[in-house]
């Protein structure tokens, strides 16, 4: 390689923890590491080990085969010189080779596949481990030196030399046990082990590691690793080693040292559990080495288990974010209800609702015993609309009678009032808001305790939201009554849906206050002050493509024929139109340039999805305008390798940003993969009469 390939990869093992780094192998953000431990799942995540260097000695010749960034500028030494190859597919795969020799490294995340409610602390925590597997081939033996780079650290953190961290270490037969040290406090205890090989302590720190993509950030760019010795393993030609590193058990258990065969028994596990999961996912595409098949494991990559509700979860992207209630019940259709996962959607759904306070589903989940937050209003809408998608889905009518309770808190709490000033405005029936320093809706961003896109008001998605939510309790109420399923707790349920059907009526109609004739679309929000926004924002696309939809054809039409020249881009729709004073095209810059810039132009892939919803509704006999080519190639060849990103650049060539993988952006591809490739293999093409997206700004 003339220059680095700073492509990701990434693995999760089913508890928020995971391994990620490039295809050079040169660490260039905080995040990359070998194991990153979720420690109390999926949350107090850990970075234990960062890399390990290796130093092949063959034929005479000593090869340094790591890649590492410095202070000072240098990128030293340059293993990816000898780089000949690396596969994502289907597990990260690099070899290195000279003329007569070649090494291959493969990295293996076991899964927690069984991990359930019957299962203790020990349990969950041995496996938070990875595996590290390297295979010699050549006319000659060679000497392979493995230094452990490591810390102990809070993953969004660096670690830093202070000579009161010391780590300690207890060698026994064919593993090492680590633990930090500061002051009177003492790290996590866990193990590096190997199948074969000579260790031999022998301390250092590495001073001044550099990670360029935090530099671009404007964040912390430095860290300091420990090595506490290396591994000399003597290998024969066709010979190979496994490390494993794992976090050790409450009672100071873990798992023994690897077997010979270990790596190839718990790869064939993973292969087995995915194949498993998606048997019910009956497509054609569903080959194991097709693009689906290759959507289908990204989207399994978010789902996780909770230790504070024992019960699953959906981390929201990857590597930074945790578990968020909206992100969660937005990509839970595509990741569970298209790939038949019925259980896991229930299981979400009754989580998100046995933490309902005030009328409100909290936007994080609790660890150990922390508070919710429950800092926004459409996590609830969207529990209502996924319900009703979920029931659709299953006929799941025991469920309905579980969480209709919880239907009647959240339409009380709205009517009547609740915290943030969340309120039903009597006179239109449209839902309001009025919190200042707060961001109760997907455009969240803050700086400073301001709010850069302020949505104080009535906002178009959250009114839309709201009718479709009453339309859905009407439809509820109703079958209650009929199939004689309403409890006694719950009132007279007739008298619901009538109640229901009334409030939805004045809904629908105060949503007209929405529309802009100038324009031919929504203004974004109606201010407290009854200003109204006139911003050309993907919201308005949001607001057409719900389960029960207020706007009439003429005025839905009139909205995706703007979005389709305002908005509409190869990986999704932008936040705002670039005709706006306030649009900000590129998302870079320190963390104050990109939180003003997060949705105020830049390109989020998941919109896609509701674009995709909009369009059926109101052009069901007309092809879709956009094609996913451009997103399966980012699937494919860009940034995280198999994954999805989180946002784009609003400007050509769209550049990646953000997160490097994002669970909503790949289940809204996966819930619209058959409209956009349909069985017949034939792919949509883009209507004549509309502005192909790559014209746009």
């Amino acid at each position: 390689m003339d220059e680095l390939d700073t492509r990701e990869w990434l693995l999760t093992n089913g508890l928020g923890g995971f391994a990620s780094g490039t295809v050079s192998d040169a660490r260039t953000r905080t995040y990359h590491g070998l194991l990153v431990a979720a420690i109390a799942p999926p949350g107090e995540r850990t970075l234990l080990l960062a890399q390990v260097d290796a130093v092949l000695m063959v034929g005479g010749h000593s090869y340094e085969l790591s890649t590492n960034y410095w202070r000072n500028g240098d990128v030293s030494p340059r293993g990816d010189r000898w780089l000949q190859s690396f596969s994502i597919d289907p597990l990260p795969t690099w070899v290195w080779g000279g003329k007569d020799w070649q090494l291959t490294r493969q990295i293996l995340m076991p899964h927690a596949d069984a991990v359930g409610e019957d299962a203790g602390n020990f349990a969950i925590e041995q496996r938070n481990r990875v595996l590290i597997h390297y295979h010699l081939e050549g006319e000659n033996p060679a000497r392979l030196t493995l230094l452990p780079l490591i810390g102990d650290r809070n993953f969004h953190h660096q670690q830093r030399y202070d000579r009161e961290r010391h780590f300690s270490q207890v060698v026994e037969p064919r593993r090492v046990i680590f633990q930090s040290h500061y002051r009177q406090l003492s790290g996590i205890s866990w193990q590096l082990s190997w199948s074969q090989g000579n260790y031999q302590p022998d301390s250092h720190w590495y001073w001044g590691y550099l990670y360029p993509e935090e530099t671009k950030r404007g964040l912390s760019d430095r860290e300091d690793l420990y090595n506490p010795g290396k591994l000399i393993v003597l290998l024969e030609t066709n010979d190979t080693v496994t490390l494993e590193a794992s976090v050790r058990g409450a009672d100071g258990n873990a798992p023994p040292p690897p077997t010979r065969d270990i790596f190839t028994e718990l790869h064939r596990r993973n292969k087995t559990r995915l194949a498993t999961t998606f048997d019910k996912v009956t497509r054609p595409q569903t080959d194991p080495s097709s693009v689906y098949s290759r959507l289908l494991q990204a989207g399994d990559q978010f789902i996780a288990y909770r230790a504070s509700i024992q019960g699953s979860t959906i981390i929201a992207g990857y590597p930074w974010f945790g578990d968020w209630g909206r992100d969660a019940l937005i990509a839970l259709p595509g990741l569970a209800l298209t790939t038949q996962r019925h259980e896991l959607a229930r299981s979400l759904l009754h989580t998100f609702g046995q933490y309902c306070n005030q009328g409100l589903i909290p936007n994080t989940f609790p660890d150990e015993d922390a508070i919710p937050l429950y800092n926004s209003l459409d996590a609830t809408l969207w529990w209502i609309e996924t319900l009703g998608l979920y029931l659709d889905a299953t006929q799941d009518w025991d469920f309905l009678v579980q969480q209709y309770p919880i239907v009647q808190q959240i339409y009380k709490a709205f009517t009547m009032g609740t915290i943030f000033d969340i309120r039903v405005d009597a006179l239109d029936g449209l839902l309001s808001w009025e919190s200042p320093g707060h961001a109760l809706t997907w455009m969240d961003a803050v700086v400073s305790q301001t709010p850069i896109t302020p949505r104080q008001g009535k906002a178009v998605e959250i009114n839309a939201l709201w009718y479709s939510a009453l339309c859905w309790a009407e439809k509820w109420a109703r079958y209650l009554h009929t199939h004689g399923l309403a409890t006694e707790a719950m009132g007279n349920i007739e008298n619901h849906a009538r109640r229901y059907a009334q409030q939805a009526g004045k809904v629908k109609a105060g949503l007209q206050s929405f529309w802009n004739p100038e324009t031919g679309y929504f203004h974004d929000v109606i201010k407290p002050d009854d200003q109204r926004s006139p911003e050309i924002r993907p919201n308005g696309v949001i607001a057409l493509s719900l389960a029960h939809c207020g706007f009439e054809l003429e005025q839905g039409q009139q909205v995706l024929e703007v979005a389709c020249e305002r908005l509409l881009t190869p990986y999704g729709l932008r936040s705002l139109a670039p005709e706006s004073r306030f649009y900000i095209g590129q998302y870079v810059g320190s963390v104050w340039q990109r939180d003003r810039a997060y949705h105020q132009g830049t390109v989020w892939s998941w919109l896609i999805g509701p674009f995709i919803r909009a369009w059926k509704r109101y052009y069901p006999d007309e092809p879709i305008p956009w094609m996913a080519d451009a997103l399966l190639e980012h699937l494919e060849h860009e940034a995280c390798l198999g994954s999805i990103s989180e946002i784009f650049d609003g400007n050509t060539p769209y550049p990646p940003r953000g997160a490097i993988a994002q669970a909503w952006s790949v289940a809204e591809l996966l819930r619209h993969w058959d409209d956009l490739y349909p069985p017949s293999g034939n792919k949509p093409e883009l209507m004549q009469n509309l502005r192909n997206p790559d014209e746009t700004h």
